[in-house]
């Protein structure tokens, strides 16, 4: 276990143990479910404690909080919300589409603030945007619908045209869209595209292989919490087989991958954790309006751009929100 996985895991269990004295301390108690491991889901985590803290909520001092992994396993995630419901929390985090709609699923009653990727109310989490209603509320992360952007941004490195391919993970609900939101921006830019479907790291190993055979210019990564469980083995495959690639989320530009495009992912942690504070001071969640992400953040990594002998034109740094050197 990973020295920072294990400080997650320790301290979610030292708020996990004050959990079942919650009668005795009269101070409530918040259950937060992901589909990721502890240390995928740190960037989301250490925000949302901080927007709780400037709210005024303090950890182990006015609320509890016990933690559920998936270790990207969604199968699991039902299991994990039920256990969480029959400890009674005072508010439910649920930081996907899968965690929330197990945690939907779970209770009507326990608010629920979430953080996801498609559209609330065409998944039955809240009636309307304005008016969610019912025991639910949070933010809509505009994720699975970037993949036309990711692809302009890698082929605009490229200094030579060729075939790019396009990593999903086809048990992710939104991989169909995407997969038709990414298709569509080839054919209008003229963009060879391999599609290759990945669901664990054999198979991840094996696409890599299929795109050595195949002479694969540069790999663009679909939106799933899959991928960012298995972040550290797709930057090392890409080195290994140095390949430009395109990724969802910033950590693996940081980690030495080479650029990313997604939402702000600390801003949306922040956000679910202002709600979750407004709802222990006593709000209904019905009454707080899910709120659709507008930030959006490019990260580059130019040492990495410089290992692949890649020059970044001024163009594009020119919009990058990080560049790592």
């Amino acid at each position: 276990m990973k020295r920072r996985e294990f400080l997650a895991f320790a301290s979610g269990g030292l708020l996990a143990a004050s959990f079942s004295a919650q009668a005795q301390s009269k101070i409530p108690a918040i259950g937060y479910i992901s589909p990721r491991s502890a240390d995928a889901e740190a960037p989301l985590r250490e925000p949302f404690l901080k927007s709780l803290q400037e709210a005024g909520f303090v950890a182990g001092r006015d609320f509890t909080l016990e933690y559920r992994y998936a270790q990207g396993r969604d199968t699991q995630l039902p299991e994990l919300a039920s256990e969480l419901v029959r400890r009674q929390p005072a508010v439910l985090i649920a930081t996907s589409n899968t965690a929330a709609l197990a945690a939907k699923a779970a209770t009507s009653t326990i608010p629920i603030v979430f953080a996801v990727g498609d559209d609330p109310v065409r998944q039955g989490l809240v009636a309307s945007f304005n008016r969610p209603g019912g025991n639910a509320t949070g933010v809509h992360v505009f994720t699975s619908r970037l993949g036309a952007k990711r692809l302009s941004l890698i082929r605009a490195v490229l200094p030579q045209p060729g075939l790019i391919a396009f990593l999903v993970d086809p048990n992710n609900v939104s991989t169909s869209i995407q997969i038709e939101e990414v298709q569509q921006a080839a054919r209008s830019i003229d963009q060879p595209l391999l599609i290759l479907r990945v669901t664990n790291e054999a198979e991840m190993e094996a696409a890599f292989a299929t795109m050595v055979q195949e002479r694969v210019r540069a790999v663009q990564f679909g939106a799933t919490v899959l991928f960012q469980v298995m972040n550290d083995k797709l930057v090392e495959l890409t080195a290994r087989h140095r390949l430009p690639a395109s990724y969802e989320w910033r950590e693996a530009v940081v980690a030495g991958g080479l650029m990313s495009y997604n939402a702000d992912r600390a801003g949306t942690s922040g956000q679910i954790g202002r709600y979750a504070a407004q709802i222990l001071k006593g709000t209904a969640p019905g009454d707080l309006p899910v709120i659709q992400s507008a930030n959006f953040l490019f990260a580059i990594n130019l040492k990495t751009a410089r290992t692949l002998g890649l020059e970044i034109p001024a163009t594009l740094l020119a919009q990058a929100d990080e560049v790592i050197e």
